[in-house]
């Protein structure tokens, strides 16, 4: 997901999906823990879109502080 899409979430929208793929990114570890994954790239996929949604609430928070 690129940030462009990641802005026109709303702050609650962006937390949910937060919370999703940090679901998704536990589930995607246990099952390449049982059996290789055929594309573990997705774990890293996952976190990083894990990383820009708490990059761009990050961003948020600092602008209401101003």
């Amino acid at each position: 997901m690129k940030v462009k899409e990641i802005r026109e979430f709303s702050t609650k929208e962006i937390v949910e999906r937060t919370e999703a793929e940090s679901a998704h990114l536990d589930q995607l570890k246990l099952q390449h823990s049982i059996s290789p994954l055929d594309n573990s790239a997705q774990i890293a996929a996952v976190r990083r879109d894990i990383a820009r949604f708490k990059t761009i609430l990050r961003e948020r928070e600092m602008n209401e502080n101003k």
